[in-house]
């Protein structure tokens, strides 16, 4: 039923509490899970020179190929498939416009779980990825732990 699972990963111990549940199901399913990750462009800063906001830029996107490769290879020593995607754009955007792929069954992800005025506040990448997807979403509510 699901090949491919995309789970999207911002680095944070909240997004790695969605781990568990894909592996889960990329076991039962025989499905390969995609690690994505969406860097959001560094703002210009009017001070800063170009070169400056460039290798800091290369520098951010090294460090992300180098965590999602990290928890791929942990995911490959149990047995199953995984690979990485790194993006740049907003977050929600860009995880709801990769998982529109053909080949993208399905996404996996955490959220804190917020309602009401806190949520209008600060938003919620994973509302507005489950109202914009065209794939099965399954949020991970995150447990007390992750908010270390």
């Amino acid at each position: 039923m699901y090949k491919r699972i995309v789970v999207p990963l911002d680095g944070s111990p909240l997004a790695e509490q969605a781990l568990t549940h894909a592996t889960a199901q990329a076991e039962r399913f025989e499905a390969e899970i995609i690690l994505l990750k969406v860097l959001e462009p560094l703002p210009k800063a009017i001070l800063t020179s170009p070169a400056s906001v460039q290798r800091a830029e290369q520098l951010s996107a090294q460090l992300a190929r180098d965590y999602l490769e990290r928890i791929a290879d942990q995911i490959r020593e149990e047995g199953i498939a995984a690979k990485a995607a790194l993006l740049e754009g907003k977050p929600y955007v860009e995880i709801v416009r990769f998982s529109a792929k053909p080949e993208v069954d399905m996404i996996v992800m955490s959220t804190r779980g917020h309602s009401g005025w806190s949520r209008w506040l600060l938003g919620s990448v994973a509302d507005r990825v489950v109202r914009g997807a065209t794939v099965p979403v399954l949020l991970v509510q995150c447990q007390e732990s992750c908010e270390e």
